[in-house]
Parts: C-alpha cells; structure tokens; sequence
C-alpha cells in the first residue's frame, strides 16, 4: 500500500499532468488552426495551403510510428514533450516574423516531424500514471483540460490581436510554452509506470514485450486504423476551409479562426465531460458510432449555408466528432494491444494511418475547393464518413474487444479527483 509520502506526490503529479494537458492545447501545434487564415490574409491560395499541409503530414506520417516505439521503450516520456514543444515553438514564431517560403515549408515540416512524439508520449505517461483501470477516464479528464485551455488560449488571441497585435500572439505563444515545460516538470518521473505505461499490465510472464508483429496482424487495430483514415480524411480540412473562408471574407483572420475554433473546443469540452457516462452506460461502440454520423451532418449544412451563423451547428458537430474519436481511439487501441507491451508503438501506426487520410484530404480539399468552391469541398468531405461507419459497424467487435475480467489494481493515483 502507498506511504502517503507516496499518495501526495502522485495526486501531485495528476495535478501537474492536468496543468500540462490545459497549456499544451496552445504550445503542441505551434499556429495550429491560425496558419490558414494568417497565411491566406498573406496571399496563400487554398492549394498552396493544402500542399504545406500535406507536407507536414507525410513527414508526420514518417515520424509518428518510429517516435511511437521510442516511448515504448524509454523511461524519459517528460522529456519527449519538452523537446517538441520548444522546436514546435520556435518554428511558428519564425513563421509569423517572417511569412515565405523557407519559414512557411520549413517550420510546418519540422512541427510535423517533432510534434509527431507529443501524442503517444502523452498517452504512454497517463497510462504510466494511472494504469489500466482508470485510463478511460483519465483520458477523458486529459481531454477536458486541453479543450478548456483551447478556449482560454482562443480568448487569448482574440484580446491579445485586439490589443497588441502581432506582438500579443508572439508574447502568448511564449508564455504558454514555458507554462507547458514547467508542468511537464512537476510530474514526478518515479509515479510513472513504464511497463504499464506500454501496455504490459497484462504481461503473461513472457520475457518482453510482445514483438512488432503482433500490430500488423491485430485485426481490431487494423479495422480501427482504416476507420479512422476515412473520418479524417474527410473531416481533417472542413475546420481549415472554413476558416479560410471567413478569414477572407471578413479580413480578421486571427479573430475570425478564435471564434470558429472556440464553438468547437467548447462543444469537445462537453463530449469530454460526456464521454465517461456514454461509455460505462451505453459502451465504447456507441460512442464511436456517434462520432463518426456527426460528420456527414456537418458536411451537409457546411454546403447548404454560407453565412457566417452556420459555423456555430457546423463546428458544434466537429466537437461532437472529433471529440469523442479524440478519447475512443487509444481506448480501443489499449483493449486491443493489452498486454503486448507496443500499446504506444499501436497506437501511433493507427495515428499514422489515420494521418494519411488527414494529409491527402488537404490536397483533395484545395482541389475541390478551386473547381467547385467551399461548398463543394464541404459536402464531399462530410459524405466520407459514410463510408466510414460501414467499417466499422462491420469490425466492430474487434476494434472494441471486451475487456478482459482479471483487472491488474491501478495505482493510488488513480483515486485522485482532478
């Protein structure tokens, strides 16, 4: 049983995981939403655009898995957030100093490669943290804080913009990311689980982990994988259009992509709230199920109306969306890969994937976007997800496994209330 020395630094360290979670909103994606409608103000058409985005995603593609299998195997997961957040840092302010060619490919690609390790990273240090038991709702609470710290961080913007400027988003970009190195560092490293933190709280005594095999013949894994790469595929460009389209059309791109972006966050910080009763009273596959119907829904009025009053059920319904597949995917990926020990190595194939639906959509989007106009884009994009409930209704039972009865105890910390 825990001192409680023990109990104390652990709850210590979910407060230190919240605070991360809540500032690494803003500092993970450097510009994040407002490269498209910074860059467009700027003379950047919508195919230029979808090719910087499909750039920085087949890099990410590249780095996602190999970084996946690094916090797999290393016992420094702090250290595999603080690198990238600096790099993903310094790249956007020299895109907003200087907006070229050279800053504009040069930054997006390297946010693309070293942003690719933020994600397992995180996921492997909550489940490290927590363990198996109360992962789904650590992710859950994981997902609250870092759409509550969108909100702040939009808000943020939008005053800053309106008060100071270029110079107010540059100051805010820098505080946050020394707000999110300084959590980072106040996780005690001796609370975290590296064995679970893999996925060996099932380990059967076998010496290791399970080998890299086991990812590509996992049917679950590969049934979730293609899912997914269909849901991003059509819903990875529909926030980036619109913010594009509004920028432009309103000349305040700054302010115009807080407002956008701030209905979604707010609609995923009640998904985030949702999720744990969806998922103990009605399952995980329900959830998934909701998910993915919302987009071709949000497609439909995208198309049907132009006026700005549409972004708010539009972007309502990407929250909806992208919201719950933001916490079902490394629920289902855990189940899948419990006790393999290459759940961060699994779960970042599946990123990769579903990444590849995300960056061929930025060209598809740009094209569709020049030969037919926004609306044309919107209703191809949504009615992807057709496609993708079909998938999944067919592997369902696989993607979502039940889980299994013997449960390994989680850890103290798991107790802790955030």
């Amino acid at each position: 049983m825990p001192s409680p020395q023990q109990s104390a630094l652990s709850r210590r360290s979910l407060v230190a995981l919240a605070t991360l979670n809540f500032f690494l909103a803003d500092a993970r994606d450097g510009l994040g939403p407002f490269l498209d409608g910074f860059l467009a103000t700027h003379g950047w058409s919508p195919m230029t655009l979808g090719i910087v985005a499909t750039l920085g995603g087949i890099l990410g593609l590249i780095a996602t898995p190999l970084f996946g299998a690094l916090v797999d195997a290393s016992p420094h997961k702090r250290l595999l957030i603080i690198i990238p957040v600096v790099l993903v840092t310094a790249a956007a302010l020299w895109t907003l100093a200087s907006p070229g060619n050279a800053s504009v490919f040069g930054g997006q690609s390297a946010t693309a490669i070293v942003g690719a390790v933020i994600g397992p990273a995180l996921m492997g240090l909550t489940l490290g943290l927590v363990g198996e038991a109360a992962f789904p709702d650590q992710v859950a609470r994981n997902e609250f804080w870092n759409h509550a710290g969108n909100v702040v961080s939009l808000a943020g913007v939008y005053l800053a913009t309106l008060l100071f400027g270029l110079n107010g988003i540059i100051w805010l970009m820098i505080a946050t990311a020394i707000a999110t190195i300084g959590a980072t560092l106040a996780i005690d490293p001796r609370s975290i689980d590296n064995a679970v933190a893999r996925g060996l709280a099932h380990d059967d005594g076998t010496p290791g982990p399970s080998g890299y095999s086991i990812i590509a013949s996992s049917r679950g894994l590969i049934l979730l994988a293609v899912t997914l790469l269909i849901f991003h595929f059509g819903n990875a460009p529909m926030s980036r259009l619109i913010a594009q389209d509004f920028s432009i059309q309103l000349g305040t791109p700054f302010r115009t992509t807080a407002i956008v972006t701030g209905v979604s966050q707010l609609s995923m910080i009640a998904m985030a709230l949702a999720a744990p009763f969806l998922i103990r009273r009605f399952g995980l596959a329900l959830v998934f199920i909701i998910a993915l119907c919302a987009l071709p829904l949000r497609g439909a009025i995208a198309g049907s109306f132009g006026n700005f009053a549409a972004i708010y059920p539009v972007q309502f319904l990407d929250g909806v969306g992208a919201g719950l597949i933001g916490i079902a995917t490394p629920l289902a990926a855990e189940r899948i890969l419990s006790g393999t020990g290459r759940f961060n190595a699994g779960l970042a194939a599946v990123m990769t994937v579903q990444g590849i639906g995300a960056s061929l959509s930025n060209i598809v989007a740009g094209w569709l976007t020049k030969e037919g106009g926004y609306a044309l884009a919107y209703w191809v994009h949504g009615a992807a997800a057709i496609a993708a409930i079909g998938v999944f209704w067919y592997g369902r039972r696989a993607i979502v496994p039940e889980r299994p009865k013997a449960q390994t105890p989680a850890p103290a910390a798991t107790t802790a209330a955030l």
